[in-house]
């Protein structure tokens, strides 16, 4: 496939810095709602009730941000990016607004559904926005800036959350959004024009859009709540997961049959973009095993405090940005794939260093490794990403980039569910387990990250072998 690597996408005539400026300031809507309400849950429980479904504040969230990047995706490509980053923001900010006025822990639960429906738009369609205006050598330290967003939002959300709750009031938590949004929008409004040309006005796949989001929805809640909100071989736990086969068949078989199909079958058939998927995923899994369980040992075994426990997994989000503002060097030279299998063998490396960690460790050393694992995963994530966006033309690029997402997502939920099931085996159901106990179930935690970590290398081969080139156009498998 013929695609544009040296320039901007044809049509989009903008102020590049002000855009990019503009997608920083969303992307730090979605990141900062991902780490800012953990530090207030407390205070929000005591001021609304509802301490026992106050999980469901966080899968609802993940939930509905997963199952619609999808639909955002495909829509991006048939009517324009501009119009649906713009709903994106829009959505997200009128769920902050109304979380932000809640006043019982049920609406606050619908609220966050809302701010997870805008979350899902405006993600994705900030990276496809990015691939379009800058240049194959550009995209990577664009996507660094955008690392670094994540990054920054894991340190100063909870640091926010906490601020927020101690001296002025949870509602700031959601509230803080408002002015943002409202930032962003305007300079997206005022900078973004976007003129790329489009096809004829094609019909909506409204049925695959609900069969996607039913499936893909049934499966994740399952993956996220199993275990915890019901017992793995409950009848609404097999329900949920056998729903969700027949649903996902039944789409696969509706998509084939309509004309413009909303997550169009020739993703499975492309070999860049099968791969970045893979990646994705485990990517996903292995970040939610890290920012999970590095701060439970950090605290329950070597005794730190929290404050502490957050800086070793914050370790991660430091190195990640550093390697990934730099990977356009190495795979403008040595290609995507040579890119990807450096930054997953570091990963490798990494994991493997956890596993002599124990309970005499210093909580630098986590870090440390924590660093490592982070930086492989800048020079795996982003190249895999930019792979998979450079493979397609304009038409394409929200699929797959909402592609490659989605499947992060999948990722991220069976973590939950594997890692979970790994430290429930060996600790049950205690409140407050003793170290050794607890050292000996984050362990296999470790064991398991060595595993996935292994088979994110072994993704990572299944990339394209072919040279980035650094022409105008070419061609990838």
């Amino acid at each position: 496939m013929a695609t544009d690597t040296a320039r901007p996408a044809v049509g989009l005539r903008s102020e590049r810095g002000a855009i990019l400026a503009s997608l920083m300031m969303s992307t730090s809507l979605v990141a900062l709602d991902s780490t800012i309400i953990a530090t207030g849950v407390l205070t929000i429980t005591t001021d609304l009730g509802g301490f026992a479904l106050f999980p469901w504040l966080f899968s609802i969230y993940l939930l509905t941000q997963a199952v619609t990047v999808p639909i955002y995706g495909k829509i991006a490509d048939t009517v324009g990016r501009k119009p649906v980053i713009l709903f994106g923001i829009a959505v997200f900010a009128l769920g902050s607004l109304l979380c932000g006025l809640a006043t019982n822990m049920v609406a606050l639960i619908v609220f966050r559904a809302i701010q997870g429906i805008g979350a899902g738009a405006v993600q994705p369609t900030t990276m496809v926005i990015a691939s379009d205006l800058y240049t194959l050598p550009e995209r990577a330290k664009v996507q660094g800036y955008l690392a670094g967003v994540w990054a920054g939002s894991a340190v100063l959300g909870p640091l926010l959350g906490g601020a927020f709750a101690d001296f002025a009031s949870w509602r700031w938590i959601f509230l803080v959004n408002l002015p943002l949004a409202a930032i962003a929008g305007i300079m997206l409004l005022r900078n973004f024009t976007e003129t790329a040309p489009r096809g004829p006005r094609q019909s909506v796949d409204y049925l695959g859009a609900a069969l996607l989001t039913l499936g893909a929805g049934a499966l994740i809640l399952a993956l996220l709540e199993g275990g915890r909100s019901w017992a793995w071989d409950s009848p609404l736990s097999l329900g949920l997961f056998a729903g969700s086969v027949v649903v996902l068949i039944v789409f696969g078989f509706a998509e084939r049959r309509t004309a413009n199909p909303i997550l169009p079958l020739w993703i499975f058939t492309r070999r860049v973009v099968v791969a970045a998927s893979a990646v994705s995923m485990l990517i996903g899994a292995i970040v939610l095993g890290l920012t999970s369980y590095v701060p439970t040992f950090a605290q329950g075994v070597l005794g730190t405090s929290a404050t502490i426990a957050g800086l070793t997994v914050g370790a991660l989000t430091i190195g990640w940005p550093i390697t990934a503002s730099q990977a356009g060097t190495l795979y403008l030279r040595f290609g995507f794939r040579t890119t990807a299998l450096i930054g997953s063998a570091i990963a490798v490396v990494g994991c493997a260093a956890l596993l002599p960690i124990g309970a005499q460790a210093s909580p630098w050393q986590i870090a440390g490794t924590c660093f490592l694992i982070g930086a492989g995963m800048g020079l795996v994530a982003n190249p895999t990403l930019i792979a998979a966006q450079t493979s397609a033309a304009w038409s394409e690029r929200g699929v797959a980039t909402s592609a490659t997402m989605f499947a992060r997502s999948i990722g991220s939920a069976v973590g939950v569910a594997a890692f979970g099931a790994i430290v429930n085996a060996q600790v049950g159901g205690v409140d407050r387990p003793d170290p050794g106990e607890l050292a000996h179930a984050i362990h296999l935690v470790f064991v398991t990250l060595l595993v996935m970590a292994v088979a994110l290398f072994a993704a990572a081969v299944m990339m394209p072998g072919a040279r980035t080139p650094t022409g105008p156009e070419h061609t990838m498998d």
